[in-house]
């Protein structure tokens, strides 16, 4: 049919990067995270942070020399090997559609408190196709939604953290300060509380928040100028880490001591406000949280969606989920992710503590897969890039390939220092995840060897000619 359209436009890309780092676990995950490391969370926080900052300068290297749908499954797929793409891409495509259960309950539970009439699991089903309507629309039509649900919190955010420090400060008017101060950073029991060991573990506590930042490289091949949209992303990273992440958390900490009950009762954004007497804090975090919500789940269908477009064009998913509409739209990729999603927010319902927390727990560990793969696909692309199109590193991984070694293993060492955490299901998180990697890896050599499912190369072009030197066999 056509293919994708470039039907982004820059101000959509913009709020896409930015919103892309704000997942809804930000606001309802950070409480469990404050309460296990102390203030001492902002430097696991820090730690995650710089670990996606060098993650999306590889990622920025690649997509931009290349820019496709595909992103880091089809540079994977290049750099490493068919199998490496097919794994990941799959990998990543469940990691998604599991999140859109997650999501949708967490925003139906919101939706009931509000309007108990409907049910939770009405509300859900609403939510569900309410956006997948969205996205079967246009490109376009996602985009303005998720520019909207996106400009929502980066303001709601960015007055978080302005309000605060006024508070902290003490310069905030009509506020009830006596718990606020940066004092609270030390006061009670020191910045670590609980030891240096509780940074990692607060590690992992956060870096599930996080994922999302790849977004952004999956959905510049719809833009009109993929390239200039990939660099701009990533050369921004860091500062919109700092601000949201680091900014928000810093404030939370400041306003109220680390343990103060009201933090894990109520959740740490709404204890927050709550604690400088603003009327309506809660409903005011729940509209946020909602809104947050909406924007994963928007963006979560468009991924999937993606993915699978991406997959199939590379004969590695069915041959339907490459066509399109008219308008440019996967109808097959975005009905067959949501359908399970579907089928996720079922097992929710049904069998919450069984299937469905296998599910949670199976795709848990995919954020640190991925962002392994592309450190290693990275490590290779460098050096076919130079070799056959050295005028397309337009962006440029820092210290390569020092900084990236260094980051890889970083990612291990999570990984293993997960296997060790019984308290919080990490060790079960990655055993579960690396369970259905290796089920998905061993589809992928068994495929390669009896040569089931010809390979079918790119149906729509990239953005720019891509020379054909840079694939490898």
């Amino acid at each position: 049919m056509t293919g994708l359209q470039a039907g982004l436009k820059d101000r959509h890309l913009s709020m896409i990067a930015i919103g892309g780092v704000i997942g809804a676990g930000l606001f309802v995950g950070s409480s469990t995270g404050i309460a296990t490391a102390g203030p001492g969370i902002l430097l696991s926080y820090a730690l995650v942070g710089t670990l996606v900052v060098l993650v999306m300068r590889m990622l920025g290297e690649m997509s931009a020399a290349n820019p496709t749908s595909g992103s880091f499954s089809a540079h994977a797929d290049r750099a490493l090997g068919r199998w490496a793409g097919f794994s990941i891409g799959w990998l990543y495509w469940f990691f998604w559609v599991v999140v859109l259960a997650v999501e949708a309950t967490a925003g139906a539970k919101i939706l009931e408190g509000w309007i108990p009439a409907v049910p939770q699991w009405g509300w859900a089903l609403i939510v569900m196709i309410v956006l997948t309507a969205t996205n079967l629309v246009s490109v376009g039509s996602y985009g303005e939604f998720e520019f909207w649900f996106a400009g929502i919190k980066v303001v709601a955010i960015g007055a978080f953290v302005v309000v605060g420090l006024l508070a902290v400060f003490g310069v905030l008017p009509g506020a009830d300060t006596d718990k606020a101060g940066l004092g609270n950073l030390t006061d009670h029991g020191g910045f670590l509380p609980h030891g240096a060991g509780a940074i990692l573990t607060g590690v992992l506590l956060v870096v599930f928040s996080f994922m999302g930042s790849e977004i952004v490289t999956l959905a510049a091949g719809e833009t009109a100028n993929p390239r200039k949209a990939v660099t701009k992303a990533t050369n921004s990273v860091i500062w919109r880490i700092a601000v949201f992440y680091l900014g928000s958390i810093l404030v939370v900490v400041s306003l109220l001591p680390w343990n103060d009950p009201s933090i894990e009762k109520k959740g740490s954004y709404v204890a927050a406000l709550d604690s400088l007497g603003i009327a309506h804090a809660g409903q005011i975090m729940n509209f946020i949280v909602l809104t947050s919500v909406l924007s994963c789940l928007n963006s979560g269908l468009y991924t999937a969606s993606r993915m699978a477009f991406s997959l199939s064009e590379r004969g590695d998913a069915p041959k339907a989920f490459a066509t399109t509409t008219s308008r440019g739209v996967p109808m097959a990729a975005i009905v067959s992710s949501v359908v399970f999603g579907f089928v996720a927010v079922f097992f929710n319902y049904k069998f919450p503590d069984s299937v469905f927390l296998f599910l949670v727990n199976s795709s848990g560990a995919v954020a640190l897969f991925v962002w392994l793969v592309i450190c290693f696909s990275q490590l290779r692309m460098r050096r076919i890039i130079q070799a056959e199109a050295p005028e397309k590193l337009v962006v440029k991984m820092w210290l390569y390939p020092y900084l990236t070694w260094a980051t890889a293993a970083l990612i291990v060492f999570v990984l293993g220092y997960m296997l060790t955490d019984t308290e919080h299901d990490g060790r079960t998180t990655v055993l579960l995840s690396l369970l259905v990697a290796a089920v998905v890896l061993v589809i992928a050599f068994v495929r390669e060897k009896v040569g089931g499912g010809a390979r079918a190369e790119a149906a729509a072009p990239p953005a720019e000619p891509v020379d054909e030197g840079v694939r490898t066999p």
